[in-house]
């Protein structure tokens, strides 16, 4: 049985700004860091629907760093998924939308976990990522 995680923010800014967060490499790099070190994910990431890309970081006894993706839908400013694989192949979904007052929801969707403790740690991670993105926006 395959678990699906969903989850919104809401973040005062431009949808074309909360967009190109997600889509640019050098911006992904920040906001998408090293959990435990916080050191930034270098990344080849490109919103090209079948770009295969890597996010890296430090190896550890648990993992060796690497997450591995394909670029699956990209229809600017408002849908984004891509497969993201470091062990489990997951799908994310990201889904954008203006809901006034300068904010926008961003709803995330990863499919294809397989318990609940991976789904807690994905729950976790996303928490504290979608965090330091709000920060980075607030800049």
């Amino acid at each position: 049985m395959s678990l699906t995680l969903s989850m919104d923010f809401q973040f005062t800014t431009s949808i074309e700004k909360l967009w190109s967060a997600l889509t640019d490499s050098s911006k992904l790099a920040k906001w998408v860091a090293n959990i435990h070190t916080g050191q930034a994910m270098e990344n080849d990431f490109k919103p090209v629907v079948g770009h295969r890309f890597q996010f890296r970081t430090q190896p550890n006894e648990f993992w060796n760093g690497i997450i591995e993706g394909e670029v699956l839908i990209v229809e600017e400013p408002h849908r984004l998924s891509y497969t993201w694989s470091s062990g489990e192949k997951h799908t994310v979904t990201w889904t954008l939308r203006a809901i006034g007052d300068g904010k926008v929801n961003l709803h995330l969707e990863q499919t294809g976990i397989s318990n609940a403790q991976a789904l807690g740690g994905a729950k976790y991670g996303w928490s504290k990522w979608c965090g330091e993105l709000e920060k980075m926006l607030e800049q």
